[in-house]
């Protein structure tokens, strides 16, 4: 026991050596342990203005035998982890009049280096560059894509190049700046901790989290200087990423930095804003986050459904609803409105606001508190909603508004429940609900299609006694261009009305995982391709006849807008002649099949004659003396838009079982009317 106690006596004495012996600081940091990390006071031969100076126009690289050294103090830390792999630098603690960049291939980075560090930096092998037109410090390793970047000094070259004093450790006492100081004539300060005194956030994102999980956002920030906002850059792997912005006025601290013409910030450490003073300068007199019952009525969905007198109703109680989020845009199948529900039923509520799954408020599952108070409700074409008024209907809430009427409940997220319907059973009162209905597949004519292609698309379900209920898919869905399940199964989703028309918006492709046999006890199995041509080498084979019957344009292959991926296209211009076009393939023979398709996608720009697609059993060389079968093949409609590819599913080519069949495409147009056509990934299917 003896011997135990004189152990710790002997390294407690060392250990209050090293701390009497260490490095000067301040309190209020966290102290790393910078024992066994190499320190030296060296002598520096240049500043940092003299460093930057360096660089003119192309990367600048010291030579391996350089004896230049240059000194300044760490600005930032990454010990929160909203910096990431920089160390920013400036070239005195207090009143700097020059920052710098480093750009370091280290994480962790103030364990060895904490803010207020005096460093010393050997620049010999090491390389000034730009990212985002600021210019730092790194190294030239030939993987660079610009002549003017750089890359990261590799971790172990760290310590042979930088330095920590010994002796010295300072308070960085941040320099105040203007938001109307942003400006290019201040660049020297890039890189240096800065305090904006009368800063407030933007109260568009008032209410929400500091960036949401994983995912670097921008926060938009003010002062009293000027109207003009400037960048808050979070990182969604901070530490204090989930917390909520301070939604009040006051002192703002962070590294100053800027990204090609944007003036941006990062935060060290939350604890370094002080921004909790009311009233702000746009006039909000409190706390806008902070929500109480006092003086308000709890209202239910239903009794807000039934609020609704006429197509736009003013709220004008001091009424809450209580409800969970079941449904919001993560997926891009919804665009700016959620759904709510509570025991009683589900709405929809209009947002003019982006990216909400990543607001704390609208995370489904979680309950949220909306006042009621001077919003709208109204049926929307035979959907109640709610909102503000827009052309005499419900439209969106502002997103300046949003945190007048949203609160986090700060409850925790609970798994949404389904409500389980037929869809004989769909009443006016599930409209708005989270629905699941067992045991349907989509009708035969859908199968091999993607679920939208170029606009909103219907695909439609079917149970197995033949009730069928649409799929509305967005073609910003982010599962828009994945080719629909073709068995069966139970399907989730939001249940919406449009005009008396039951429909359902699934979030994900998992609301219609249909993996069990069909209906009928069939397995759908894709029709083999026995020919098909995508153009990707450019321009026809010898598969291909083109005839030009009018007009002096005919059919080609181009790759304009689509990278290497070649298609085949036909456009004429306007005030030409008419033209009159055929693209016809080589025959394939469908002798002994007992099933055949036809399929492809189509792009159309430009008003004019609808593409027709034909198929023929005997082509006789003469398009006109041939006979053609028009074949009801699905075509994009978008004229206003090159890139929304549409499929044009499965194309039916029973009638030419046993035979041997050409399809055609026949472009055709006027002088006042000329559509672009264009056609790729062409398949004649069968078995």
């Amino acid at each position: 026991m003896k011997k135990y106690n004189s152990i710790l006596k002997y390294i407690f004495v060392i250990f209050a050596s090293l701390v009497i012996t260490g490095c000067v600081h301040d309190d209020k940091y966290n102290e790393p342990n910078l024992d066994g990390y190499q320190c030296a006071d060296l002598t520096a031969t240049m500043t940092l203005t003299q460093l930057r100076a360096k660089y003119t126009t192309t990367a600048f690289t010291f030579p391996d035998n350089s004896t230049d050294i240059v000194e300044g103090y760490v600005s930032s830390t990454d010990e929160t982890g909203n910096i990431y792999k920089t160390i920013y630098i400036q070239d005195k603690p207090e009143n700097p009049t020059q920052g710098f960049v480093i750009s370091v291939d280290a994480v962790s980075t103030y364990t060895n280096y904490p803010q207020g560090s005096k460093i010393y930096v050997k620049l010999a092998g090491l390389s000034l560059g730009t990212y985002g037109g600021v210019v730092q410090l790194g190294v030239k390793n030939g993987t660079e894509t610009a002549a003017t970047s750089v890359s990261r000094i590799p971790e172990k070259l760290v310590p042979a190049r930088i330095y920590r004093s010994c002796s010295v450790r300072a308070n960085i006492v941040p320099k105040v700046m203007t938001s109307l100081q942003m400006v290019s004539a201040n660049d020297q300060y890039i890189g240096c901790l800065i305090q904006m005194n009368n800063a407030e956030f933007d109260s568009r994102i008032l209410c929400t989290n500091y960036a949401p999980n994983g995912v670097t956002v921008d926060r938009l920030i003010r002062d009293n200087s000027t109207t003009t906002t400037r960048v808050v850059r979070n990182s969604g792997y901070a530490s204090f990423a989930n917390q909520i912005l301070p939604s009040g006025n006051g002192k703002f601290v962070g590294i100053y930095s800027k990204f090609n013409s944007t003036y941006q910030m990062y935060i060290n450490k939350a604890t370094d804003l002080a921004m909790n003073n009311f009233p702000r300068i746009d006039g909000i007199a409190s706390n806008p986050c902070e929500y109480s019952d006092n003086g308000l009525t709890q209202k239910t969905v239903a009794d807000v459904k039934q609020l609704a007198t006429s197509p736009l109703t003013l709220i004008t109680g001091d009424f809450v609803l209580k409800a969970k989020v079941t449904a919001n845009d993560k997926s891009g199948n919804l665009f700016k409105y959620i759904y709510v529900e509570d025991a009683t039923g589900g709405i929809r509520i209009n947002i003019d606001k982006a990216d909400m799954y990543n607001d704390p408020r609208f995370v489904v599952g979680k309950e949220v508190y909306v006042k009621l108070k001077n919003l709208y409700v109204g049926a929307v074409n035979g959907e109640v909603q709610l909102g503000t008024p827009f052309s005499g209907a419900v439209g969106r809430i502002a997103e300046t508004d949003v945190y007048k009427y949203f609160f986090d409940s700060k409850k925790a997220i609970t798994a949404v429940t389904s409500t389980e319907r037929t869809i004989g059973q769909f009443t006016m009162a599930d409209v708005g609900k989270w629905v699941k209905i067992k045991n349907l597949q989509f009708i035969a004519g859908d199968l091999e299609k993607v679920y939208a292609s170029g606009a909103v698309t219907n695909r439609t379900l079917e149970d197995c006694s033949g009730n069928k209920v649409l799929l509305r898919t967005s073609n910003f869905a982010d599962f828009a261009g994945q080719v629909i399940e073709s068995g069966k199964g139970d399907v989730y989703g939001i249940l919406s009305i449009f005009n008396g028309t039951y429909q359902l918006w699934i979030t994900d492709v998992l609301g219609a995982d249909l993996d069990d046999p069909r209906c009928d006890g069939s397995v759908y199995i894709p029709l083999p391709a026995l020919y098909s041509d995508n153009f990707a080498a450019g321009g026809f084979s010898s598969d291909w006849t083109v005839v030009n019957v009018a007009g002096a344009q005919v059919w080609n292959t181009s790759n304009q807008g689509n990278g290497t991926n070649y298609y085949a296209v036909m456009s004429a211009p306007l005030n030409n002649p008419a033209n009159e076009d055929w693209l016809i393939s080589k025959t394939v023979s469908l002798v002994g099949k007992t099933k055949a398709a036809v399929s492809f996608i189509s792009d159309v720009r430009y008003s004019g004659p609808t593409l027709q697609v034909y198929a023929t059993e005997n082509y006789t060389g003469n398009p006109a003396t041939t006979t053609w079968v028009l074949l009801p093949a699905t075509l994009d409609t978008n004229n206003a838009a090159f890139g929304d590819w549409v499929s044009s599913g499965n194309v039916d080519l029973a009638a030419f079982l046993g035979k041997n069949v050409r399809i055609a495409f026949k472009y055709t147009s006027t002088s006042s009317a000329a559509a672009t056509w264009e056609i790729d990934d062409f398949k004649i299917k069968g078995q």
